[in-house]
């Protein structure tokens, strides 16, 4: 960590990816004005109003916390530089020029690829072997600002999108903390990106982790480790005639390819515990029975029945 020259930062997040930039703002010595999220939500079984995760943070530091469902009405403390992360609300023009040095965002795609709200899932859904992070000026068209400065990460081949999220949140502090102080540095350059090459990172909902296996086992390992943490993709293991279990699959990767198989045997676990799909087959690597840890699928086969000829049948 480097200790450059200080300033006055507006922050306006929401999500678990912004609080180790928040936190590296703190421990470089800059002087956190005012931090701005969405408001406390019912949470848990006794639906206990909860803030977010940089709400959170925001009291645990005792720093000027403003909760509110709209930023644009807010009267804003004069800043240096104003940090958007994961906030979840659309910012209009006056206050994205509010700050000295005006906003910037930090986005989890090597931009302008998956612009959009689920860039680290989509990412593993296409199969990408690398991901990074972008720091962009904040922009009235989504993740469309001018780039000043960007990372790379390679994506391991079993890694979950829950996994890259936690890695890229670092990697992320480390970028923006360089803009940061090349902004106050007077020393920023920015880069307009090239528009022709973007493409969306739709938002996710529950029907996206329907496991269809009539596609290549490739592509179902990439859903499956895509979607974990959440939406999670949750599968009744069926005999002939009942359900054995409700799981949620977190981890996998293709065990065979070339192999093709017919359309009965989709979904069927065969002699090796793998999953069979139309190409090639799937290795459940870990797993998480209703409401218990994940675990090795070894671990959960001895309590649990996983048969060759049993049949995994999506549910959300």
């Amino acid at each position: 960590m480097t200790q450059g020259i200080t300033g006055s930062i507006l922050f306006a997040g929401s999500g678990e990816f912004g609080v180790p930039s928040l936190e590296r703002l703190l421990a470089c010595g800059h002087r956190v004005v005012g931090v701005y999220t969405q408001p406390d939500k019912p949470a848990g079984r006794g639906h206990v109003m909860t803030p977010t995760p940089i709400g959170k943070l925001a009291i645990e530091r005792g720093l000027p916390l403003v909760r509110t469902p709209d930023i644009n009405s807010e009267v804003l403390a004069a800043a240096d530089v104003m940090v958007v992360i994961a906030f979840g609300q659309k910012i209009a023009p006056a206050v994205v020029e509010h700050a000295r040095l005006g906003a910037i965002n930090l986005h989890a795609s090597r931009l302008p690829r998956y612009r959009g709200a689920a860039p680290i899932h989509r990412a593993i859904l296409e199969g990408e072997t690398e991901s990074g992070n972008s720091v962009i000026r904040l922009a009235q068209k989504m993740d469309a600002g001018r780039v000043l400065a960007m990372s790379r990460l390679d994506i391991g081949i079993t890694e979950t999108a829950g996994e890259l999220h936690d890695r890229l949140a670092i990697d992320g502090a480390n970028l923006l903390e360089r803009v940061v102080d090349d902004l106050l540095q007077g020393r920023a350059n920015e880069l307009e990106q090239d528009h022709a090459r973007a493409t969306l990172a739709r938002k996710l909902s529950r029907e996206v982790s329907v496991i269809d296996f009539s596609m290549s086992a490739t592509r179902v390992a990439n859903q499956i480790r895509g979607l974990y943490p959440w939406p999670g993709c949750r599968v009744q293991v069926r005999d002939a005639e009942r359900v054995a279990s409700t799981v949620t699959l977190c981890r996998a990767c293709p065990a065979e390819q070339g192999m093709t198989s017919s359309a009965d045997a989709w979904g069927m676990i065969d002699r090796h515990g793998r999953i069979i799909c139309a190409e090639g087959a799937v290795e459940i690597l870990e797993i998480q029975p209703q409401g218990k840890r994940p675990m090795p699928l070894h671990d959960f086969r001895n309590g649990h029945a996983w048969d060759p000829g049993m049949k995994l049948v999506s549910v959300m």
